[in-house]
């Protein structure tokens, strides 16, 4: 389900094996955030999900906060890659294509990626709490594809403008789930409309 990036890591696996192990972590870890909340959560209860020894979960965390924080690490490369490959699909020109695919994709992993709802991209500790920092990686990465994709530079003002449409995606999306568990449609279709018109003018 994608790499883990290191800074989340006390040590990065080598082998096969820990490899499997660290995931094997991390899909405990997003089962029992689903359970159970981040209150409930404890290193113990996600070595005894994977089936490992506490002593495998902390070679790779200090803390369940770690966990959290490589598990939306996990997430955000897990998106990247599924949007890879909806662009991979798509002509050149079509920036509104691609903004669907990053809409689809993100709503896809909301309602059925364990963990998720919780976590997404940035472990949001206490619950309900801004994450620091998550929505400006989550939009370099998705201005630096959708620049590959339309073959132009991700200058400043694309960055900003990705930027400022993944806030307002962010905050939109979240009032479409409090208002409906499963995201409410209408709200999601007015934030692709939003979104199409405030891109426009520097994709067109």
């Amino acid at each position: 389900m994608g790499r883990v990036s290191q800074p989340h890591l006390r040590r990065m696996p080598v082998q096969q094996r820990s490899a499997d192990r660290l995931a094997r972590i991390l899909d405990a870890c997003a089962e029992l955030l689903d359970e159970t909340g981040y209150e409930e959560l404890s290193t113990r209860a996600v070595a005894a999900r994977a089936g490992v020894p506490i002593g495998s979960v902390y070679r790779f965390f200090g803390n369940k906060r770690a966990l959290a924080d490589a598990l939306a690490r996990r997430n955000l490369d897990s998106y990247a890659e599924r949007i890879a490959h909806r662009l991979r699909e798509l002509p050149a020109v079509d920036w509104r294509g691609a903004l669907d695919a990053v809409l689809d994709e993100y709503l896809a992993m909301k309602q059925t990626v364990p963990g998720f709802a919780m976590v997404d991209f940035g472990a949001q500790i206490p619950v309900g709490a801004p994450a620091a920092g998550p929505n400006h990686e989550v939009a370099d990465r998705l201005a630096g594809m959708l620049a590959a994709h339309l073959g132009r530079e991700a200058d400043d003002g694309l960055r900003r403008a990705v930027l400022v449409a993944v806030e307002a995606a962010d905050a939109l999306l979240q009032l479409a789930f409090r208002v409906q568990p499963s995201g409410d449609a209408a709200i999601v279709a007015e934030t692709r409309e939003l979104l199409r018109a405030y891109l426009a003018r520097v994709l067109d």
